[in-house]
């Protein structure tokens, strides 16, 4: 069957940009907004008692606002990946953002009464029948919202954020629309050249795009240095205001995660780097180099006369549908229906926006994946990814918006499974011992990514906050944090590095979630027990859904220990993925021995 690579968007909102169902949503979500908030503000547990009939009805008209909200952002910067140019999506983008402010002042005026509660009242409140399925999250609410400040307060800063935090995160995308690559005499986007030298197996190709992408982005480090300060400072100042002075305290939250387990998965990943560093080497030394390059790391390995396989998007989806199917038959299905659907844009053209991403769009229960697809394993591989995501939503939209609101963490759980199980598949499969070393590169090469890339993006994080509370930044400043992370993540393992990797990786200027990287390191260790797990259980599928359907229920911890029976805050279930890593190493090594003589 053939698929289109382009994603349809009008089920969501005919028309695009202009959409007059877009505009007339956006007005009802705007009229919605006063009249909630002052039922909230009026809203009292005695006269409210014993049905809780109108707190029950505040909980529910906000989760619908909250839904319309994210319904029209996904939508709208969905427009602005394919088109990045597009001189309409700001202005309708900080509408939004407006209307996403207001939301918040209503969840803050929520979580007040919430606060102000007796232990006896709220526990009579999270006893009701009506709002016991979002018991944890309302909990959760009333636990966090003890460091918020008045009202008045908490709106003046969400009003500065808009043209702060927000304002800052949305000038970084404005300068990567700009970005253009040279490439002899064609110009290449950021994504089409972030491809380029990450997979071209040519090294002179390499080396000479990534040459000229690290000079592009270095004629902007200047405005991008600022932007990152000024992202951190506001950060910062607001986390100084709560009287938070712990600037990872607020990212463990917001992965409902104890300080312990970050500790024991870091301790683990640090301790067992050996493997990896011999797999580079013996990669290095396989394509004729002492060590490798920072571009280097992603190259496929080549052996022989084999030549890396090419695949099309039809081969792929026939291929990713026929291996879920084998662990989840609903897995396969959600990936069916998103084929057919064209839920997926994975064209390979000029204009889009570097990376991928899945989102889901509540109102339609239904969600869209973002990628370039160029037909390598690593494509492969990403589409797999993104497919989790995709079925992790379709499996958890009959809940109440807020029990969908899972974690960064284990958002990273339901894909890296899907993209574990995709490459396991594609190792097995290989026709020859040169197949199967290239798509084992391919799988290690993810691990490398695990271990090491978003390890330097932790340690440059935290080096750079740290800094960063004594003042403002220089782009030198910068790079020579990224460097000193890259060195220490990767075990010196590489002749040189990207110092510039702070300003290309969009992930260190969202302003939605601080430390985007230490969650994916999670997902994927965490997947790792799911997979081995989903190798034993004759009826795994149910489990795997029922994981699922708590990841916006219960803390981390508890979510690993109700479903897989393990304590994350000790070494012993990080060692074990690690080990599962180490195998893959050896492996590796024993099928490209014979290469080297």
């Amino acid at each position: 069957m053939t698929y289109s690579e382009q994603w349809d968007l009008e089920p969501i909102f005919a028309g695009g940009i202009d959409s007059p169902a877009l505009t007339q949503r956006l007005a009802d979500l705007t009229a919605q907004m006063t009249p909630l908030l002052e039922a909230v503000q009026n809203w009292t547990f005695a006269t409210d008692q014993p049905t809780f009939a109108t707190l029950t009805q505040i909980t529910e008209q906000l989760q619908a606002i909250e839904a319309g909200l994210k319904q029209t952002g996904s939508f709208v910067n969905m427009i602005q990946s394919t088109d990045e140019r597009n001189p309409q999506v700001a202005p309708m983008m900080g509408r939004i953002n407006a209307l996403e402010n207001d939301a918040n002042q209503i969840d803050v005026a929520l979580t007040k009464k919430l606060v102000a509660m007796s232990d006896v009242d709220f526990k009579t409140v999270v006893s009701t029948p009506a709002l016991q399925a979002i018991q944890f999250n309302l909990t959760e609410k009333r636990t966090n919202g003890a460091e918020l400040l008045d009202e008045a307060t908490e709106k003046l800063i969400n009003q500065f954020a808009l043209d702060g935090l927000t304002g800052w995160s949305d000038h970084y995308d404005s300068l990567v629309a700009e970005i253009q690559v040279p490439d002899g005499e064609t110009t290449l986007s950021a994504g089409q050249a972030q491809n380029k030298f990450e997979s071209d197996p040519d090294p002179k190709v390499r080396q000479r795009v990534f040459q000229n992408w690290y000079q592009t982005w270095d004629r902007y480090s200047p405005l991008l240095t600022d932007t990152l300060n000024h992202l951190a400072g506001f950060r910062l100042t607001d986390y100084q205001a709560h009287g938070t002075t712990d600037f990872l305290k607020k990212p463990l939250a917001t992965s409902r995660m104890q300080p312990a387990t970050l500790e024991a998965m870091w301790s683990i990943v640090s301790q067992n780097k050996a493997p990896l560093v011999d797999f580079l080497n013996r990669k290095a030394a396989l394509m004729g180099k002492e060590q490798l390059a920072w571009y280097d790391t992603w190259a496929p390995v080549v052996v022989g006369d084999f030549q890396p396989q090419r695949y099309s998007y039809d081969e792929v989806a026939d291929f990713i549908m026929q291996n879920f199917k084998a662990f989840s038959p609903k897995m396969a299905s959600v990936a069916q229906t998103a084929f057919e659907k064209r839920w997926i844009e994975a064209e390979d053209r000029p204009g889009k926006q570097p990376g991928g991403y899945m989102t889901d769009l509540p109102e339609t229960d239904d969600f869209r994946i973002f990628m370039t697809f160029d037909g390598t394993p690593n494509g492969v591989a990403t589409l797999a990814h993104e497919l989790g995501h995709g079925f992790h939503t379709m499996m958890i939209n009959d809940l109440p918006s807020w029990r969908q609101d899972y974690a960064m963490n284990v958002a990273e759980t339901a894909s890296t499974f899907a993209e574990l199980i995709v490459s396991d598949a594609t190792v097995k499969a290989a026709q020859s011992p040169a197949a199967k070393i290239n798509l084992l590169d391919q799988k290690i090469t993810n691990a490398i990514d695990m271990f090491m890339n978003i390890h330097a993006r932790f340690l440059f994080e935290r080096h750079f906050y740290t800094a960063r509370q004594n003042g403002l930044q220089t782009t030198a400043d910068l790079k020579a944090l990224m460097l000193a992370a890259q060195k220490e993540a990767y075990a010196d393992a590489l002749t040189d590095y990207d110092p510039l990797f702070w300003a290309d990786k969009q992930h260190f200027f969202f302003d939605d979630v601080p430390f985007y990287n230490f969650p994916y390191t999670f997902g994927y260790l965490f997947s790792m027990g799911i997979y081995a797990k989903a190798q034993t259980m004759p009826d795994f599928e149910a489990d795997y859904i029922a994981l699922l359907r708590d990841t916006a229920n219960m803390s981390t911890e508890a979510l690993a220990q109700k479903h897989l029976g393990v304590d994350l805050t000790q070494p012993d279930f990080w060692q074990a993925a690690a080990d599962s890593i180490a195998k893959d190493v050896q492996q590796f090594l024993a099928l490209t021995a014979d290469y080297l003589r």
